[in-house]
This record gives C-alpha cells, sequence and structure tokens, in this order.
C-alpha cells in the first residue's frame, strides 16, 4: 500500500524524525516534506540524514540533517535547539530511534548490549519527547509519535530487550499523553509491523505467518494521518498496522 502525500497538507509544520537517516524513519521524513513541512532529519549517522536532506531538498522540500545520539539527553536537546533556530519553532515530532542490539537467551546474552538497546527504544524516545515539549508549548500544542513494535505483544525467546523496552514505550506513551493533554500535545504509538528495513534483514527475519510484510513506504499512510489530526485529537492511542496483534 504505497500512497504519494498529499501535497501542501503539512505547509507550516516543523517535523523532526529521529532515525530519519534510513528505513522507516527516511521514508516518513520524504512523505512529510513532500507534503509541505520542513523536516529535521536527525540520526547518529551523519552521511546518512545528509543525504536524505540533500534529497529533500533537491525535489523542492525544506529539510536539515542534525547529528544526535537519542541516549545522550544533552544531544537531543542541542538537536531541538537547532531545530528550532532555524526554522522557528517544531510541531510534530517522530520519535523512530531503534535498535535491536540484543541476541540471545537471557542467560547468555551480552548484558551491555541488552542495556544499550533499551537506551536506545526506551531513553531515547524519553529524552526526545521530554526535549520536545517546551518548543511544542511555544506552539500551542503539538505531536509526538512513539514508534512501537508488535513485539510488544508477543514475547519471544533471545529478544527480551527489544520486547521489554517496547513495552515500556506503550506505557511511556500513554502517561506522557496524560500529562500533555492540557498542552494540546498528543501522544500516540505507531506499530509498523514487519517492515524490510536493516534491523529485520530487510525482510529475513522470521514473522508470523500470514503478516503483512511491508516496504518502509508502506508505513507513510498512517504516519501521515497521525501527523494531520487535530490538536484536539486522538491521544494516548495505538495505531496499528499488524494484521493480528497478539
Amino acid at each position: 500500500m504505497k500512497q504519494d502525500s498529499e501535497p501542501g497538507v503539512l505547509t507550516g509544520k516543523v517535523a523532526v524524525v529521529t532515525g530519519g537517516g534510513r528505513g522507516i524513519g527516511r521514508a516518513i521524513a520524504v512523505a512529510y516534506a513532500a507534503a509541505g513541512a520542513s523536516v529535521v532529519v536527525a540520526a547518529r549517522s551523519a552521511h546518512e540524514i545528509q543525504a536524505v536532506a540533500q534529497s529533500i531538498r533537491q525535489t523542492g522540500g525544506d529539510a536539515i540533517a542534525c547529528e544526535v545520539d537519542v541516549t545522550n539527553r544533552a544531544s537531543v536537546e542541542t538537536m531541538f535547539n537547532q531545530a528550532a533556530a532555524h526554522f522557528g519553532g517544531v510541531d510534530i515530532v517522530i520519535a523512530n530511534a531503534g535498535a535491536a542490539l540484543q541476541r540471545g537467551n537471557i542467560e547468555t546474552c551480552d548484558p551491555e548490549l541488552w542495556k544499550q538497546t533499551v537506551e536506545v527504544n526506551l531513553f531515547g524516545a524519553f529524552h526526545t519527547a521530554r526535549a520536545a515539549i517546551a518548543h511544542l508549548r511555544k506552539r500551542g500544542g503539538g505531536k509526538i509519535v512513539m514508534t512501537g513494535s508488535g513485539s510488544r505483544f508477543r514475547p519471544y525467546a533471545g529478544g527480551s530487550a527489544y520486547t521489554s523496552s517496547k513495552l515500556a514505550l506503550w506505557m511511556l506513551t500513554q502517561t506522557l499523553a496524560m500529562e500533555l493533554e492540557g498542552a494540546n500535545i498528543s501522544v500516540n504509538e505507531l506499530i509498523p509491523g514487519p517492515v524490510k528495513t536493516a534491523m529485520t534483514g530487510f525482510g529475513a527475519t522470521p514473522f508470523p505467518p500470514g503478516e503483512w510484510v511491508k516496504e518502509p513506504e508502506d508505513v507513510v499512510p498512517l504516519a501521515m494521518f497521525l501527523a494531520t489530526q487535530p490538536l484536539v485529537g486522538p491521544t494516548a492511542q495505538s495505531f496499528s498496522l499488524m494484521r493480528r496483534p497478539g
């Protein structure tokens, strides 16, 4: 289900997309720019985000690349300050940076990789959302979208760090939504389901039978829906592209 962005629907908006150098983040960044948004493409890989931002500008869009380590609070705050200084503010935040570094059962896995996975998926989203709040308040409201995972429904051997972090991320999403409801800031979860990205070996990872294995661009329509909802719209909700949760 690939769909072009509606031209102009995000004109005047500024979107920050972490994990924006490739995969789902790249697809969302490109689509938001095509819909008129000014986009901050953020990730650790400088060459990837610069390539995405340049591609957006070459097709008539407006984008900058910002290096960021989402596990580092100061790095995230600096990125948002750069975004606001360049574009005048922030309206939409896609907390998409993610990792699945831990492999192997709890008994045998590398505890450091377990910790790093949680730091990216949970603490990275926490730092991103926390740093965004002041900027969104200045605009009178906005949207935070957390990239979740269907793995929070399905424990599997060898993936404890990833599944635990994504389940905790869902609770963070709901709690933050409650805290920000009076500020017109919605906080929702987007579950892409299986997508052909580097994290999944471009579709080589075994998925539950019958699941819809998507291209990154197939996530765009749902990401666009969430970005275009009214300020007083859905919040503390999970929106999923999985065929069968649980």
